[in-house]
């Protein structure tokens, strides 16, 4: 549904699947991490044609311009059609994404308790004592 007067902030953001929820955009739009044309403003303020998005999510940062209005939650490949993304932003993105791949590769995440061949070799590994 396309609408020329402009459609509220957090709904063109749950609809272009930024967000879950409505409300999950709408809290974000209220704490400030999603700036319209560079300022801070409110949920029902609305977005058109044009106007420049900022979203913050997590670690990653988002800076778009609304190419479509839609009222409506779309489907993925209809939602990337409501926005272009600059290249700039896609590109610290990816380099984000990558630097935060490569930190958790480097680390083994704690399974529980050792079991009985992994305590054994915790063992003697140890100095021991005496």
């Amino acid at each position: 549904m396309d609408n020329t007067d402009g459609v509220r902030l957090d709904r063109w953001l749950w609809s272009a699947r930024f967000f879950k929820t409505r409300q999950m955009a709408a809290d974000a739009v209220r704490s400030g991490r999603v700036l319209l044309n560079n300022k801070r403003t409110k949920p029902a303020k609305s977005v058109r044609i044009g106007d420049q998005v900022r979203i913050r999510k997590a670690a990653f940062r988002y800076a778009i311009q609304v190419t479509a209005l839609s009222e409506t939650r779309v489907s993925a490949g209809h939602a990337v059609t409501l926005y272009d993304e600059s290249e700039q932003s896609i590109e610290a993105r990816e380099t984000l994404r990558t630097q935060l791949k490569l930190q958790r590769s480097g680390s083994h995440p704690a399974k529980g308790r050792p079991s009985k061949r992994e305590r054994r070799q915790l063992n003697r590994l140890r100095v021991p004592q005496g």
